[in-house]
């Protein structure tokens, strides 16, 4: 049975590097395009339409921030970081900006391997347990339709990122009840938390879903902080529940 190639973009000035992920990602199936420079991985995003951005910070013309601000501005493919930057706050800054995870170097093609494998496939459509059969949640002004992996707030949909969606899916499917950041992190990105800089890609992402969908994202009420835990979303009664508590 021919399966379909899913398509990555590798985006760094180290030709070394370039070479080693094309090789082994092409050999795990992937048809993979490279660029050597930010202003080179516009150009071959808008020609070839990939599925995933491997995409080095670090880099002559544009640097990888910039690339990635260029990107969300147009598009939610999903971004994979590669950072030498020491600095914790650096490596946050990618996020900040829209990537979905990062990978520090020098990195593992192996690690790079199971994060591309998980971001893909928390992006393709997938329905998590505790989701109502229609796959359409309305809470306030606020319509989560699940099948579409689409959010509206009022008339106007807002854009999330597929990484930002399956967050907030899984928030969703347990309303009212907590998750800490490690389990976020295993159940969203795939893998568990080696360091305490790791479980900063879901705080970095909570920020971003709270920005796009409170009111006032400092005093949130739907994505609220679990004090010592992590993070829950408000519980989402069932239809009737609060007459029948009267």
């Amino acid at each position: 049975m021919e399966i379909h190639k899913e398509k990555i973009l590798v985006v760094d000035d180290e030709a070394s590097i370039r070479r080693i992920l094309e090789t082994r990602l092409s050999m795990i199936g992937y048809d993979v395009v490279t660029a050597a420079d930010g202003e080179e991985a516009l150009e071959i995003f808008h020609n070839t339409t990939p599925d995933l951005v491997v995409l080095d910070v670090m880099m002559p013309k544009l640097d990888g921030y910039g690339v990635c601000q260029e990107l969300r501005k147009e598009s939610d493919i999903p971004i994979i970081m590669l950072t030498a930057l020491g600095d914790v706050a650096d490596r946050i800054t990618g996020l900040e900006l829209g990537a979905d995870d990062y990978v520090v170097k020098p990195f593992s093609p192996k690690e790079l391997e199971a994060r591309i494998r998980s971001v893909l496939r928390r992006v393709e459509k997938n329905g998590a347990p505790g989701i109502p059969s229609s796959g359409v949640i309305g809470i306030g002004s606020i319509k989560i339709d699940t099948n579409k992996r689409q959010v509206y707030k009022g008339d106007e949909r807002i854009r999330l990122t597929g990484m930002e969606f399956s967050l907030l899916e899984l928030l969703v499917s347990r309303s009212g009840e907590p998750f800490s950041r490690s389990e976020i992190l295993q159940e969203v990105w795939g893998y568990t938390p080696e360091r305490h800089v790791d479980t900063r890609v879901v705080d970095v992402h909570i920020s971003r879903l709270r920005a796009k969908l409170e009111d006032d994202p400092s005093n949130p009420e739907l994505i609220l902080t679990a004090r010592g835990t992590g993070y829950l979303f408000q519980r989402i009664l069932e239809p009737g529940e609060e007459l029948s508590r009267d």
